[in-house]
């Protein structure tokens, strides 16, 4: 009201139409008040002023709207700080759980396989099974469950980001360069702790050591970072492109599945990721058992009892003493333990990335707000 009076002393008279809007502003703030007294609650509004009879009378803009536009972006900032790190952890959880989850159920395949790579002789499977079986397939299981799944937490927490940066710089018409790039830096960052443990397990396939500790201190003592890391230059050979080819390879058979098959109407579910994963692992497996040959006739060498002089020279001794063949010895239960192993890591792994990401925030209520705000906009029309 003291604002009316103040309007009535001063010299330029009212037009109407400013007449009419202080009218209905001034019922509005009696309202208010009136409802403050009765409801005990703040008054959403603040005062108007005007500074001069000629400058136009501001209406001010609701008090808790400008709360929360000055809340909201360190609201903002502080959640994708915490999503940043909840998405990592789920990348190293995700990655550990499923790797593990593939050696603890394949691990006696992978013992067969190696067996027969290492048999320079030949002999089959008859050779194979008087070697040993049952509980000898598992040999070594524990170091190396002990060894790949934090390795395969460190390759997940490297796919993850590098395949969205690449994928990023590359365009969507390259989308392919996202998971090789990620394929391959997650091989790289992670081979230094599966270099040493596929070392100490291929030993122990082999009957050389009957314990995974005693088999690391022995090897490290005698050998020295040159034995642990045995077969180094052809685990990256072989792993790098390995992790690349079948990575592009299972990205790809979803994309194509899912907009071919689903129309983009949906995620894969569980099944689907299986069968795109198995067939992944089992073209890659299938590629890459020359790369596996080599990588397991280095490791078993050593560094002090040294056949081979690299990896090349690896390939040239055994196609000239046992033939072009050899060099896809184990080639079948590769292929199954690989694509059995694709269906069951990529299943798990997707199904633990879900699991473990980070769940959206759950936004404050503000119908109380709405609703004060309806009731004080009918109290003023009332009046």
């Amino acid at each position: 009201m003291r604002l009316k009076r103040y309007l009535e002393q001063s010299s330029s008279p009212l037009s109407t139409e400013m007449e009419f809007e202080l009218n209905i502003n001034s019922k509005l703030l009696v309202s208010n008040v009136r409802r403050k007294k009765k409801q005990q609650l703040s008054a959403p509004f603040a005062s108007i002023t005007a500074a001069s009879p000629k400058e136009p009378i501001n209406v001010v803009t609701p008090i808790f709207t400008i709360a929360a536009a000055a809340t909201k972006p360190s609201h903002s900032t502080a959640a994708t700080a915490a999503t940043k790190w909840r998405v990592t952890a789920g990348n190293l959880a995700a990655g550990a759980i499923a790797g593990a989850s593939v050696e603890a159920i394949l691990y006696p395949i992978d013992t067969i396989k190696t067996r027969l790579q290492a048999m320079k002789s030949g002999g089959g499977i008859r050779a194979l099974l008087q070697s040993g079986g049952g509980r000898a397939l598992y040999a070594g299981i524990w170091g190396n469950l002990a060894g790949v799944a934090p390795a395969s937490a460190i390759f997940m927490a490297v796919y993850e980001p590098v395949k969205a940066a690449a994928t990023k710089m590359a365009g969507p018409d390259k989308e392919f360069m996202g998971p090789l790039a990620g394929g391959v830096a997650a091989g790289l960052a992670s081979s230094i702790v599966r270099v040493p443990t596929e070392v100490v397990k291929t030993r122990m396939q082999t009957k050389e050591f009957n314990n995974a500790l005693t088999a690391l201190k022995t090897i490290a003592l005698k050998e020295g970072s040159k034995g642990l890391f045995a077969g180094y230059g052809s685990f990256l050979l072989r792993d790098l492109p390995f992790d690349a080819i079948e990575f592009v390879t299972y990205e790809q058979l979803k994309k194509v599945y899912k907009v071919g098959a689903l129309r983009d109407g949906r995620e894969l579910n569980p099944g689907e990721h299986s069968v795109c994963g198995a067939m992944a692992g089992a073209v890659t497996g299938l590629v890459t058992t020359p790369l596996d040959v080599l990588k397991t006739r280095l490791m078993l060498q050593g560094g002090s009892r040294a056949q081979y002089a690299n990896a090349a020279d690896c390939a040239v001794k055994i196609v000239r003493q046992e033939g072009w063949g050899a060099l896809f010895r184990g080639w079948e239960p590769r292929v199954i333990w690989i694509g059995v192993g694709g269906s069951v890591f990529f299943t798990v792994l997707e199904q633990a990335k879900k699991a473990f990401a980070p769940k959206p925030p759950v936004k404050p209520c503000c119908s109380g707000k709405s609703k004060n705000s309806n009731s004080s906009k009918q109290s003023a029309q009332k009046q």
